[in-house]
């Protein structure tokens, strides 16, 4: 079975057209057209993006076929391989709560001095060259030969 059944089998579960499927996982609907037609394989970020959508569904099922479609969430902690990122919406530790006043301090800051600022100056020097004189001047034609002209010393 290939990713692309697996898409359709969800869709079949969610009773949802290819149209109604896209949207609600966010692709454009001839994305998912491509996908299923078996044009495109599916990236993953499309593949993310089912699974955050339909929470339930076992990633390791949507990706590899292996396991069974729904996740077992017979056990409250998440399996040891499993690294939340910085975007899950069920985090592990809530943040703590920043209205608690007897942890917060709040430091005064000092106005500053518009003090005047010490003016920089460049010094620009510009270093002259020797003049330089045209001692060869050699033109090419197009028979391969040429002709050198020496100008006068």
């Amino acid at each position: 079975m290939d990713i692309k059944d697996r898409i359709k089998m969800v869709m079949e579960r969610e009773n949802m057209a290819s149209g109604t499927f896209a949207e609600s996982i966010g692709i454009q609907q001839s994305t998912l057209s491509h996908i299923l037609n078996g044009r495109n394989n599916p990236s993953l970020d499309v593949i993310m993006k089912v699974h955050q959508r339909y929470t339930y569904i076992n990633l390791e099922w949507l990706l590899y076929g292996k396991g069974n479609l729904m996740e077992n969430n017979s056990s409250a902690t998440p399996s040891s391989d499993y690294l939340p990122s910085l975007f899950d919406e069920n985090q592990l530790n809530p943040p703590k709560r920043a209205d608690d006043s007897e942890y917060r301090k709040e430091i005064v800051s000092k106005p500053f001095d518009n003090l005047p600022k010490e003016t920089v100056k460049q010094e620009i020097r510009y270093i002259e060259r020797p003049s330089r004189k045209i001692t060869e001047i050699r033109i090419f034609f197009d028979d391969n030969t040429y002709e050198t002209f020496k100008g006068e010393k």
